[in-house]
């Protein structure tokens, strides 16, 4: 055997091992994974590598672990194949492992009313696997997102700026969302893994001002910045990318020119808690990164809004400052979370 050869499965098996202890992580950390349960691993051709490690991992605790592969969807939002959606509902816990995500799916949706406990990580690869956000501390991520609770209460003005030129302030319209900490381990339970983010309801008609995405766009990594007026709550003008622009195209009305409307409503904003994430290109990852934030637009009923329209597509802003009233929560991307 060449001595290439050699190193070469050497690698290989680096890989190998590095991918079962971030598999080990999700099934005993994240997932709590008991010997009595059913787990079921739903991955596809491109993901079949970490759906394997998964299941490995998963057959260390229990034996009533099944592992079924399906074809990547054709279409974002697919439902999966039948037999694949029934198993989801009849087990204890789904780790999901595909190419596109199914967390909006009937079919994960029914799963979760059964009371089934479901980790899903669309778009995962096995670079993001070993070494990106997926191998946070999650149990210390709980602990510091829970501490920060108090902070939140009460106050409801926030202002975000970035060295990229972002300015822009809003009031809250719901409670800020602390559950996003990658502990899934209560019945009908649901996480997006990466995780290790806090978000909330921007109030209607509240936001105003500029962002300037300059991390990435809809897991698209961003050569050039992307300039946002927002106005009462809704997009009013893009700059920097046509194709963009043109997606939220308004006529006078301040209307949406080709349906959809309400698409232009600021649906959410949220901040990274995850030190292990990168901004990689990734829509789950690069919301995660420590100190960077997102906006998102378009359908916020999930937060309780109104803006009901199926679809919502979401921007990274660099290493951002965000004070919360008289509370620092974080100065060019670092996380403060103290009083001024």
């Amino acid at each position: 055997m060449s001595e290439e050869t050699s190193n070469e499965k050497i690698s290989n098996q680096e890989i190998i091992d590095s991918m079962l202890v971030s598999s080990r992580s999700i099934v005993r950390t994240c997932m709590e994974i008991r010997n009595h349960e059913d787990v079921l691993i739903v991955t596809d051709t491109e993901t079949s590598e970490i759906g394997r490690s998964l299941y490995e991992a998963a057959s260390e605790v229990t034996d009533r672990v099944l592992l079924i592969m399906m074809p990547p969807m054709f279409k974002l939002g697919n439902e999966p194949p039948s037999p694949v959606a029934d198993l989801m509902r009849r087990v204890r816990v789904v780790l999901i492992a595909t190419k596109d995500s199914l967390t909006h799916t009937k079919a994960r949706i029914n799963a979760s009313k059964a009371g089934v406990r479901i980790a899903s990580m669309p778009g995962i690869d096995k670079n993001m696997f070993i070494s990106g956000g997926i191998t946070a501390d999650y149990n210390a991520l709980l602990r510091e997102i829970s501490a920060m609770n108090t902070i939140f209460r009460r106050r409801r003005d926030v202002h975000i700026t970035s060295p990229s030129g972002t300015d822009v302030k809003f009031t809250t319209g719901s409670r800020w969302i602390l559950e996003d900490n990658g502990i899934c381990n209560r019945p009908g339970q649901v996480t997006n893994l990466p995780a290790g983010r806090i978000f909330v309801l921007p109030k209607k008609g509240s936001m105003n001002g500029k962002i300037i995405f300059d991390g990435s766009w809809e897991g698209k990594l961003l050569e050039d910045n992307i300039e946002f007026t927002i106005v009462d709550g809704l997009v009013t003008d893009v700059k920097g990318d046509s194709e963009i622009n043109n997606f939220f195209k308004l006529d006078k009305n301040n209307t949406r020119t080709s349906g959809g409307g309400l698409i232009n409503t600021v649906a959410e904003f949220g901040f990274g808690m995850n030190s292990r994430a990168r901004l990689v290109g990734n829509k789950l990852e690069d919301q995660v990164v420590r100190g960077n934030s997102y906006f998102s637009f378009g359908d916020n009923t999930a937060l309780g809004g109104n803006s009901n329209i199926g679809l919502q597509v979401r921007g990274v802003v660099q290493k951002t400052s965000i004070y919360l009233e008289d509370i620092d929560l974080a100065l060019d991307g670092k996380i403060i979370a103290k009083k001024r």
